[in-house]
């Protein structure tokens, strides 16, 4: 499967984003969700959906704020993020888990989109 990420951008403390990822197929069956990497530390899981069924998952870092969901559709996921903070400035990764778990693990993703930045300004 082939993920397009896209939606990033720069915004000040208390705005909104939403992220999308683009499946080219394949996500019957599987986890998707997304990962953020901030400089100069290691990529961290954010939220998660399997895609039957739609069970959710959410760092605590988020929980509240972030909201995933998808699109039958139209193969996309969606990271919707209210109230942002400094702190959640990172390169954000949509991925696909092999597992049937919302909560998605690194060493399980098959397959990763190519980033988009998010940048939260104070």
């Amino acid at each position: 499967v082939q993920l397009q990420a896209y939606g990033g951008g720069l915004v000040l403390a208390g705005a909104s984003l939403r992220l999308s990822c683009a499946a080219s197929g394949g996500t019957v069956g599987y986890a998707m969700g997304w990962f953020r990497q901030a400089p100069g530390k290691e990529r961290e899981f954010v939220a998660g959906i399997i895609w039957t069924g739609g069970s959710t998952s959410y760092a605590d870092s988020v929980k509240g704020r972030f909201t995933i969901s998808r699109d039958n559709a139209k193969n996309t996921i969606y990271l919707q993020m209210n109230s942002l903070r400094p702190e959640d400035t990172a390169v954000y990764y949509c991925a696909r888990d092999r597992r049937l778990s919302p909560v998605l693990v690194r060493g399980s993703v098959d397959s990763w989109g190519q980033g988009t930045l998010v940048t939260v300004s104070s």
